[in-house]
């Protein structure tokens, strides 16, 4: 089909578009370009695929494997709720842990304080530190100290 003349007229008076076609120009069309080796190879391709989807083995092969495929789920989910109960237990265990650690460290803190301390001190016969018991020691030489007996001793 000449095309050439459509962008040179103006399509309003083109008349020819309405007439009767030829033979020659039904049979050709410009856009379409057949490969008879493709058209073969995809029709022989749709007929083995239609044989392949008909026959019963593959059906019964497909319903198989599909079959195990939803089992295999269903197994595989089981095995996920029992570790994820486990994860549960242990989580529990660790929480029940905590809490008994924290009540030990209170009961330690409570053992520990200073209140008891001193009072066990007492019972042992220890006192305070009183200001008659710090002995102060006055150096006026460099090199020498005087001990609790008073006497003087030498750097040397």
């Amino acid at each position: 089909m000449n095309n050439m003349k459509y962008y040179n007229d103006s399509l309003a008076y083109d008349f020819e578009m309405f007439m009767p076609k030829t033979a020659e120009e039904k049979n050709s069309r410009d856009n379409i370009v057949v490969m008879p080796k493709t058209a073969e190879r995809s029709k022989t391709r749709k007929r083995a695929a239609a044989r392949s989807l008909a026959s019963p083995a593959a059906l019964i092969m497909t319903a198989v494997f599909i079959l195990a495929g939803l089992c295999g789920n269903i197994a595989l989910r089981l095995q996920i709720n029992e570790v994820n109960s486990e994860i549960n237990d242990v989580k529990a265990a660790i929480t029940e842990l905590d809490s008994e650690k924290t009540v030990l460290e209170v009961e330690m803190q409570r053992r520990i304080s200073y209140a008891n301390l001193e009072l066990e001190a007492m019972q042992l016969g220890m006192r305070k530190m009183e200001k008659s018991d710090v002995t102060y020691i006055k150096v006026n030489d460099k090199d020498k100290a005087v001990n609790g007996s008073g006497e003087v001793l030498d750097a040397e």
